[in-house]
């Protein structure tokens, strides 16, 4: 007959599976507890997509998000989504498909930008149901870019230029900036070195109507709760 573990076993095993989680980068994905009717997702660092970053740096990895947005839609514990967001933009593909999806839950969603919503950031940032950016955090806007061999042709120029539509049409129907004006920030030559966009701080993303309003954690889940009172 095998002996039961004892109660220290459990905890060290219990330890263990939670070391080899984190070392390996596996997502915690929201279960069916009905304590837990609001589910945070930070985007932090820089969104990781096709390629590995170096493991130095800070990274959201969009297959680790995807299934967790999965798993908040389909709980029938988890009322509302609340996203923080501090992040220096990244892979452009994978994080307009974070963007898509955020948009398309059927759950509310509120979204909070802390430190920064760079680049592909902003369209994660007006994904949300609605907004919030803190008063000294920053949102950058500008062209897309590439790094690496870039073939010089027409078609390449084509690709760039479909993808830099993607974009804008997502943030412009997400949020209350029109076509006109968030294309002129974008091509600003006079407030980032070496590159073309421009630099919002705070009120500035409110009062362009890049993001709903400006606020902190407080205001935020003060927010999501009354979208989900208000929920049918």
């Amino acid at each position: 007959m095998t002996k039961s573990k004892s109660k220290k076993e459990e905890i060290k095993n219990s330890d263990k599976d939670t070391d080899d989680s984190l070392e390996n980068g596996l997502p915690d994905l929201p279960e069916d507890n009905e304590n837990d009717r609001i589910y945070v997702l930070p985007i932090i660092g820089q969104i990781e997509g096709h390629t590995n970053l170096p493991p130095q740096s800070k990274t959201t990895k969009y297959e680790h998000v995807i299934p967790q947005l999965v798993a908040v839609e389909k709980s029938k514990t988890v009322e509302g989504l609340i996203i923080i967001l501090n992040t220096i933009g990244g892979d452009v593909e994978a994080g307009l498909a974070i963007a898509e999806m955020i948009s398309s839950l059927s759950k509310p969603t509120v979204s909070l930008v802390i430190g920064g919503g760079h680049s592909i950031g902003v369209p994660l940032a007006t994904a949300a149901d609605y907004s919030f950016i803190s008063p000294s955090a920053t949102m950058i806007l500008h062209p897309i870019r590439m790094n690496g061999l870039i073939i010089g042709v027409s078609q390449t120029f084509q690709y760039f230029n479909k993808m830099q539509q993607r974009i804008i049409e997502f943030i412009t129907r997400t949020s209350n900036i029109d076509e006109k004006t968030f294309k002129r920030l974008m091509v600003e030559t006079d407030e980032l070195l070496n590159d073309m966009g421009t630099i919002l701080i705070g009120k500035q993303a409110v009062n362009y109507g890049l993001i709903d309003e400006v606020g902190g954690i407080k205001e935020a889940l003060d927010k999501l709760e009354q979208m989900i009172q208000k929920k049918p």
